[in-house]
């Protein structure tokens, strides 16, 4: 699902690359605009918290949490309004 919307936001030409950190208690999808900048949002999995506030989270550039929560493909859907804008 990740790497779905990684390619349509991509063709979009909003995101330019991409990078994967794996440690020992949350895996990390971080997404750029250019190789050379912070990461525009970070999508995060923590196992410990899927009981709490839910495994899956979209952080933003600034640390703030966009959306949290269980279901991936619904905390992705912060991220997919992105895509959606008005054509004139």
């Amino acid at each position: 699902m990740i790497l779905g919307l990684y390619g349509r936001m991509v063709a979009a030409g909003e995101w330019r690359d991409y990078g994967i950190s794996s440690l020992r208690d949350v895996a990390i999808f971080s997404v750029f605009r250019r190789t050379a900048e912070n990461p525009l949002y970070r999508i995060e999995k923590r196992p410990k918290l899927r009981l709490k506030q839910g495994q899956y989270a979209v952080i933003g550039m600034d640390g703030q949490v966009l959306k949290r929560g269980n279901d991936l493909r619904q905390v992705l859907r912060v991220l997919e309004r992105k895509l959606i804008r008005a054509v004139e």
